[in-house]
């Protein structure tokens, strides 16, 4: 039967990397947020109030087409970000912080309620934990010219309510990577030490 892993943290916390090396690594199919096709992140990050609700409407359509499309396949994949954090994290923060209208943010959650019941969860969610001063260094480095205008007490924000959202984690098994402490992109060590905790958690897939 086949195997749905989920990767989820912050903006710049090693999604896409870490995606990529476990769909190398084991053979997995890998599906991507659609970051570079997406019409809308560079005027989010210009004019976060005014474009906030079109990102993540976009964002969650993006994402529920995503997971009916794994599902529908019968191989084990690995997917950068769940439809759940847009609902449980961004969507929320952006509410929070007065950057999405009430009347907006009930309309998503509407959507996103009636999407929901056709999803599937995943076999296993891998959370990276990274603390603030390492997102920024790590979106520095991959060099995206829309990023640069993302605030620091936005990625403040996202990592509290990450950090929420993972401590009732419910859904599934769950696998926290600390960041901070365990360099996987660069350090074939660190990286063999998220394999054997992947493999223990999913021993039934090897």
């Amino acid at each position: 039967m086949s195997k749905h892993i989920a990767i989820a943290g912050n903006i710049g916390s090693g999604k896409t990397t870490l995606t990529e090396m476990l769909a190398q690594h084991y053979g997995w199919e890998p599906h991507f947020e659609e970051v570079d096709q997406n019409p809308y992140l560079n005027d989010f990050y210009e004019d976060m109030q005014r474009w906030s609700f079109n990102l993540q409407i976009y964002f969650l359509n993006s994402r529920y087409r995503q997971n009916r499309e794994m599902f529908a396949k019968d191989h084990n994949t690995v997917q950068d970000r769940t439809i759940y954090e847009d609902a449980h994290i961004f969507a929320p923060n952006l509410h929070a912080m007065g950057l999405m209208s009430s009347r907006d943010f009930d309309n998503y959650t509407r959507l996103f309620e009636a999407m929901s019941s056709h999803l599937q969860k995943p076999d296993l969610l891998i959370y990276l934990r990274a603390s603030v001063p390492t997102l920024v260094r790590q979106i520095q480095r991959r060099g995206r010219e829309f990023e640069d205008n993302i605030r620091l007490d936005y990625l403040k924000r996202l990592n509290e309510r990450y950090e929420a959202w993972i401590e009732g984690y419910t859904d599934g098994k769950l696998l926290i990577i600390p960041v901070d402490q365990i360099n996987f992109a660069d350090k074939p060590e660190d990286f063999g030490q998220i394999l054997l905790k992947i493999e223990s958690e999913l021993g039934g897939l090897f």
